[in-house]
């Protein structure tokens, strides 16, 4: 059955789907009963009948329901439902399941690697809830079981991964989540009608790959409206030379980075670049092969990046009267949480300008030398290892005052020895109290370190002056506590208002922390 029994939900889809709306990538996918296949709202193929179309809000109902996904427009590609945006609601006690079951489904979609292997019983676990509670839940809600949702995410993941890169089908079996190689080969062959190997030679255009000897490219989507320029900007008012390069060209708008990423006791290091393709709502990603074990990891710290996942309209609708002029803006990410925090504690109390010049002397003196194709891309940011241990006068030389030494010591150390995540994936409240437990750092510092390395759409840094500038509260007797009043209204998307607001001034906002 489809997930919205009302006719005027299918009625809704079907114009979506004749306009090729991109704006609903996502959010339902039509299965035609004549092929058997189901595909996005932007598939280009002619128009199925009204009468031959059945609507799922979720790709695992409509493979429930007997369809394949289609090669042409790849529902694999569909921005998530349930990203960093997607699933909040106001916590009550009626809508409890609900929002449990939306919470699970978004801890499907973007499990974090190297947090053991997804499961619904590690699911369940997260959550606080048993295995039969979850299920129960997530079945009233979806209309699926959340095992036939996760296997839905492996085999669509599995999809891409064979599309796009040369991986061999024992890797793309790994990555995708599934313990063996033949299991793998049955669940693709019963669902797909056709083994992987198949899959590669019957894609329309195939290449078998797009493979470089640059690197391994994969396409992510996102849901337009998107302000690409201010997002790039962001990022480019920011940069390290030597870490990143941004280019806002207007032929080749894109974003460089070197990475570091652990994964277990593995460290992995690369490079990577996200070029727009504004046209097709499309980010072309290449990852250097030196983090092709950890690829499925690069894409969903790209995609929390550049906030792809997020839903426009749920946002639009509650902060367009406030901030009219930022409809396309997204949450800046952050590719690695540690460095964003390191960068935070540099900019306590400075100009951003200040704070980007200290976090270029740390780069150069204790940066990691990297090979790269990318001209201007040649340094790893300092780790937590590294930070940990680095001597305060090393510190003191570059201009760090001994209270940022302190803070940017007991960070490291917090990170290094794993008491302290900053992913996505941490929890929130936990998160944000073992960082204010730390010398140095204050309710600024954690917001922004919530906002930005957490992914968390609802934070606030009530104390940024710029912010209280946009706001017109700084002159008022307790600016922070007129801001948090004035922010009420825009929850759960306080966040996002963050940014509309910073973007509403004429210069790039000055960073404060109010004690």
């Amino acid at each position: 059955m489809s997930d919205a029994p009302t006719q005027a939900f299918d009625d809704a889809c079907y114009l979506a789907l004749k306009a090729r709306d991109p704006r609903f990538d996502g959010h339902f996918f039509t299965g035609v009963t004549s092929t058997g296949i189901y595909c996005r709202p932007v598939c280009r193929v002619r128009t199925p009948k009204r009468e031959n179309c059945r609507f799922f809000k979720q790709a695992a109902q409509a493979e429930q329901a007997g369809f394949r996904p289609c090669l042409r427009c790849r529902p694999e590609l569909a921005p998530g439902r349930f990203g960093s945006a997607a699933a909040l609601a106001v916590w009550s006690m009626q809508d409890a399941s609900g929002i449990l079951a939306h919470q699970a489904a978004q801890l499907m979609e973007h499990w974090q690697p190297g947090t053991g292997s997804a499961s619904v019983a590690a699911v369940a676990l997260r959550l606080g809830i048993s295995d039969r509670h979850l299920r129960r839940i997530f079945s009233a809600q979806f209309g699926v079981s959340p095992l036939c949702y996760l296997q839905t995410n492996r085999l669509l993941s599995a999809k891409q991964l064979l599309t796009d890169t040369r991986l061999s089908v024992a890797q793309v079996a790994q990555m995708s989540g599934f313990a063996s190689l033949r299991r793998f080969h049955a669940v693709f062959a019963k669902h797909y009608q056709l083994n992987p190997t198949q899959l590669r030679q019957s894609r329309p255009g195939a290449t078998h790959g797009s493979a470089t000897q640059a690197g391994i490219e994969v396409a992510l989507a996102y849901r337009p409206p998107y302000d690409v320029a201010a997002m790039l900007q962001f990022f480019a008012q920011r940069a390290l030379v030597g870490s990143e390069v941004v280019t806002l060209a207007l032929q080749c708008k894109s974003f460089a980075s070197t990475l570091r990423l652990s994964q277990g006791q593995q460290v992995f290091c690369g490079w990577l670049l996200a070029r727009f393709d504004e046209s097709r709502c499309r980010v072309q990603l290449t990852v250097s092969e030196s983090l092709v074990e950890v690829l499925p990891a690069v894409m969903a710290r790209v995609r929390r990046l550049l906030d792809l996942d997020a839903d426009p309209q749920a946002i639009n609708s509650l902060l367009h009267v406030s901030f009219p002029q930022g409809d396309g803006l997204r949450l800046p990410g952050a590719l690695d949480g540690f460095a964003l925090a390191v960068r935070a504690v540099l900019g306590q109390q400075i100009s951003l300008a200040a704070a980007r010049t200290l976090g270029q002397r740390l780069l150069d003196q204790l940066g990691e030398p990297i090979d790269t194709p990318v001209a201007g891309l040649n340094r790893l940011f300092p780790g937590a290892p590294l930070l940990a241990g680095v001597r305060g006068d090393v510190l003191g030389q570059l201009g760090l005052v001994k209270q940022r030494q302190k803070a940017m010591a007991a960070l490291a150390q917090a990170v290094n020895c794993q008491s302290l995540q900053l992913s996505p994936g941490a929890d929130l409240a936990q998160t944000l109290a073992a960082l204010l437990a730390l010398p140095g750092i204050g309710d600024w510092t954690a917001q922004y370190i919530a906002m930005r390395a957490l992914a968390w759409p609802d934070a606030f840094p009530s104390g940024d002056v710029a912010l209280q500038k946009a706001l017109a509260v700084r002159n008022q007797p307790q600016p922070a506590k007129a801001a948090l009043a004035a922010a009420k209204a825009w929850q759960p998307w306080r966040s996002y208002a963050v940014i509309r607001a910073w973007a509403s001034l004429a210069v790039a906002p000055r960073i404060a922390e109010q004690r």
